[in-house]
This record gives structure tokens, C-alpha cells and sequence, in this order.
């Protein structure tokens, strides 16, 4: 099994490494790959030390098996052919193949088996955001089917990648110090700040970041769901957040919703108000579960619910989910 990292030096490169080490990934070789400014870097793998290759129009890709690539969309459909080429399973953390209907778009506690019709070689990983809500999602829509979704996410820094979160850190210095605040990374200052802005806004007024929300999460539950979405970008520096209110075909109570949370895949019940016990991202930063809290009837609607979620996007958000995509088709004998 050889496997390959596309985008090794960003956050996700990164957090690849710590997922596949941490779970043991079984793999007989390694081979990373970057940008210009990327190449020749070098990380620690499991006590072995591998240089960052250039990322070039070339045979590089002949005998690898899995390819993590998280480098942007732009790179993702340059060296989409090359990658492939040769048989290799592409698992793409980027936007530029989610919406392909020749490319599954995967988490796995939902929908796994779509893994195994990709007709192009490339699997997509779908947004961080809906990522989050449909691991929450799957034990409710198996009770009752899911009508619609309301959901504003509290999104973190690291969203944005290693450099914004390197920017806020930088931003509370320069308010501490009294000196000029650097805003490069968002449209606006982001310390003692939320943005209720993610990605670029779309004709209807949603940006894209809201719009991915809708469309990927029927693509993912294979469902009709309507999902309205508002994603804020606050100051946190690690793991998102989101309010959920959801609308079932039938009542759900509060304890089968519970239940269900508790003994779902990926998912911890963490919902004890009276001990002032629920979720938050200076928790679940690191962790790799989705953390469920604040499960209520919606006082609005008599079929409806509403939870509170939070998890770190970087790992189930984006390296961890795909990496389980990889070791469900490992298990299944699904890998060239």
C-alpha cells in the first residue's frame, strides 16, 4: 500500500500525518507532495523523515494506491488526471469535484458504500461544515425522516487554514500591544469579532460556504431535505460550531432523540444542562467525534428539534473523514 499527501505543509497535510500515525493507517510507503514554496520541506512520519516532492504534470503517481489531496480546488482539477491516471484512489478535501455526479461524495457514517462507484478514481470529502451536521443528522433521519434544516455554524479560524489561524493569534497580540491590527485572511478584523461572512456571496444573498450546506447534504443523505444555513466565522481558533433546528415527518421526543445520539457512530452525547455540561470547540479541538448537547423540542414547531453541535473541522471536518473513506474501502477490498 503506498499513499500519497497532496497539499502535505497546509493544516490539513498536516493533520493528515497525526490521523494516519494515530491510526495505525496501513501503508508500506509514503510520498508527499507541495507547492514550489512547499518543496523540499521536511516532516517526521512514524520516526522516518520524508522531503516534500514538487507536484508536477508527471508519472509520480504510477504505483500509488490512496492519494489525500488537500491543496485547493484549482490544484485538485489541474493534477486531477495525473493522479488517477494510473489507478489511484483520489480523496479529495477540495470543493472542485463535491457536485460531479461522477464522483461520490462521502462521509461514512452516512453513506459509505457510495464510495464504490467512482467513476473518474476521485471521491470527494464534503465540507467541514456539513460534514459536522449530517454525522449528527444520520440516528434522527433514522427515526423519522428529515424535512428541513435550520442551522447557523460558529466557525473557527481554522477554517481558513494554518495562516488565519497564525493571524488571529497575531491580531490579539497587536490589540494587547496597542499597535495596528493585520487583516489579511478575512474581511475584517477577526479578535473580539464574528464575520457572518464564509466564502464569497452567491445571487440569493447565501454565500457559498451556505450553499454548500444545502446542496451537499441531499447529495450525501440522498434525501430532498431543504437545508437554510447561515455560517458566521468567530473567533475561536480551533473546532466549529453549530445550532441545528430540524423538522421530522413525525414528532421525535427529546429522549429517543438522546438515545439515538448516544449510540450513534461518531457521535458523543454530551447533554447534561443542570451540571452545566454541553459542547464546545475548547474541547472538542483534537478529538475526533462529532459532540451533541442542548437537545430540545423546538418550541416552534411540533415536529421539530433543536441540538447544538461541535466538533473539530480539521479532523472529522476534513483529514480524519478521509481517511475513514480510505479504510472503508481497505476493508471492503475496494483499493487498486
Amino acid at each position: 500500500m503506498k499513499v500519497a499527501i497532496v497539499g502535505a505543509s497546509g493544516a490539513v497535510g498536516q493533520e493528515f500525518l497525526r490521523v494516519l500515525a494515530e491510526r495505525n493507517f496501513p501503508m508500506d510507503e509514503l510520498v508527499l507532495f507541495g507547492s514550489e514554496r512547499s518543496a523540499g520541506k521536511k516532516y517526521t512520519f512514524k520516526g522516518k523523515e520524508y522531503e516534500v516532492k514538487l507536484l508536477q504534470h508527471n508519472d509520480d503517481f504510477k504505483d500509488v494506491d490512496i492519494a489525500f489531496t488537500s491543496a485547493g480546488a484549482g490544484t485538485s482539477k489541474e493534477f486531477a488526471a495525473d493522479i488517477t491516471k494510473y489507478g489511484a484512489v483520489m480523496i479529495d478535501n477540495s470543493s472542485a469535484f463535491r457536485m460531479d455526479e461522477n464522483v461520490p461524495l462521502v462521509v461514512p457514517e452516512c453513506n459509505a458504500a457510495d464510495a464504490l462507484n467512482r467513476p473518474r478514481g476521485i471521491i470527494a470529502n464534503p465540507n467541514c461544515t456539513t460534514i459536522m451536521m449530517v454525522v449528527a443528522l444520520q440516528p434522527i433521519e433514522q427515526l423519522s425522516h428529515i424535512k428541513r434544516i435550520h442551522v447557523a455554524s460558529y466557525q473557527s479560524a481554522s477554517g481558513a487554514g494554518a495562516a488565519a489561524m497564525a493571524e488571529l493569534e497575531q491580531q490579539y497580540e497587536e490589540i494587547l500591544n496597542d499597535k495596528p491590527v493585520t487583516v489579511k485572511k478575512f474581511a475584517h478584523q477577526l479578535a473580539y469579532n464574528v464575520i457572518p461572512q464564509i466564502d464569497v456571496f452567491q445571487p440569493n444573498g447565501y454565500t457559498k460556504e451556505e450553499m454548500k450546506m444545502f446542496n451537499e447534504t441531499q447529495k450525501i443523505m440522498h434525501s430532498d431535505v431543504k437545508c437554510s444555513a447561515m455560517c458566521v466565522r468567530v473567533s475561536a481558533l480551533r473546532a466549529h460550531s453549530e445550532s441545528i433546528w430540524i423538522e421530522t415527518e413525525k414528532p421525535i421526543s427529546v429522549e429517543e432523540a438522546q438515545k439515538a445520539f448516544a449510540a450513534a457512530e461518531g457521535v458523543t452525547l454530551q447533554d447534561d444542562p443542570a451540571n452545566l455540561v454541553y459542547p464546545m470547540p475548547l474541547h472538542t479541538a483534537g478529538t475526533d467525534d462529532i459532540y451533541v448537547g442542548r437537545v430540545r423540542k423546538d418550541l416552534a414547531d411540533d415536529c421539530g428539534l433543536t441540538f447544538w453541535i461541535s466538533g473539530d473541522q480539521i479532523r472529522k471536518g476534513a483529514a480524519l473523514n478521509a481517511v475513514q473513506i480510505a479504510e472503508y474501502l481497505i476493508k471492503v477490498g475496494n483499493v487498486k
